[in-house]
């Protein structure tokens, strides 16, 4: 019995999951932001550096590069010099008064004179908790640093942006993305055609954790990645079949447009607010004139507000396609 259960044990190489065995731990290894890691690696070498505010869209290294900070600054030593807490799971002034309070008035371990608090979603934090948390960066610079990550800038206080230096992360370009994908392929024994390659980054709009998540589920049906089975694991609908939904409302063909939408939506699993930002992209490859592409994006607007005001999916999808229908009849 005690064989049989040692064989059933996981490894934990088998069970790692890919975003945090990929995860950087240099500054070398990460990619897509070159400026911000030049700029942290001076304040590394000096020993010392303000409070600082990484904002940008998800997965793009905004806590991985937190990590790296405190891993080159303190060594062995990281883990006890750095706390993380997210935002977005304590909001309230509790955090900032009691967690934040207590670890920043202690000193660090090691030759570093500070300690590092990262706040992650602190876009989260209520009104209350950013005023408390602007008198405690002010109160304990002597022993802490903090960083703080956020995907909107403008949703944290004046107060607090105007005592860190603020580091503005873009989504991953193309190139990025590209040895991402093929680093792991490479690591994992995994192939992969180019235009799976296209559509995993047309996907993925430069979020490197949807890259490393969809092709881990991939890797688990198939070793030979093609586009297909990016589309079907990422339940992201083909843009050519998006594209034909368009051109059969533009050509008067109501009924087999909306036919052909309620067919795609139900084959990926798709939600309203998920076909209609594929919708909003492919309104550029229609063949109609500038002035209507434009007009049918603001209609996507219009339809897409709607939906998330609650109103029913399925009712708002057909006067948007009704609205295509429209516009080839005003030719």
């Amino acid at each position: 019995m005690e064989e049989s259960s040692e064989e059933q044990q996981p490894q934990p190489h088998d069970t790692a999951i890919w975003i945090e065995k990929y995860r950087p731990s240099t500054f070398e290894e990460v990619k897509g932001q070159k400026e911000i890691v030049e700029k942290l690696k001076a304040f590394i070498r000096q020993r010392n550096m303000p409070h600082l505010m990484f904002t940008g869209p998800a997965g793009t290294g905004k806590s991985t590069l937190a990590i790296v900070i405190a891993k080159q600054l303190f060594g062995e030593n990281w883990k006890q010099n750095f706390l993380e807490l997210n935002a977005s799971d304590e909001r309230g002034i509790d955090v900032v008064r009691v967690k934040v309070k207590d670890f920043a008035r202690t000193k660090a371990i090691g030759d570093v004179p500070f300690k590092i608090i990262f706040l992650d979603e602190s876009d989260a934090l209520t009104r209350e908790a950013q005023q408390a948390l602007r008198r405690t960066m002010e109160n304990y610079t002597h022993t802490t640093r903090f960083i703080l990550s956020n995907n909107y800038s403008s949703k944290i206080i004046d107060p607090i942006q105007s005592r860190c230096t603020i580091f503005r992360f873009r989504p991953l370009e193309k190139n990025d993305v590209f040895q991402i994908i093929e680093n792991i392929c490479k690591k994992e024994s995994l192939t992969m055609e180019d235009n799976a390659k296209q559509a995993l980054f047309s996907i993925c709009d430069g979020d490197c954790r949807r890259v490393e998540n969809i092709l881990q589920a991939c890797a688990a049906i198939a070793k030979d990645i093609n586009e297909e089975l990016i589309f079907s694991m990422a339940s992201v609908a083909r843009p050519k079949e998006v594209l034909t939904i368009l051109q059969l409302a533009i050509q008067n063909k109501f009924i087999d447009a909306r036919n052909k939408l309620l067919d795609v939506m139900l084959n990926y699993g798709l939600s309203g607010l998920d076909i209609i930002k594929q919708i909003q992209k492919e309104v550029w490859n229609l063949s109609v004139s500038d002035k209507k592409k434009v007009e049918l994006i603001d209609k996507c607007g219009e339809i897409e507000f709607r939906m998330v005001e609650g109103s029913d999916e399925y009712v708002q999808l057909e006067a948007l396609l009704a609205q295509f229908t429209l516009c080839s009849l005003d030719k």
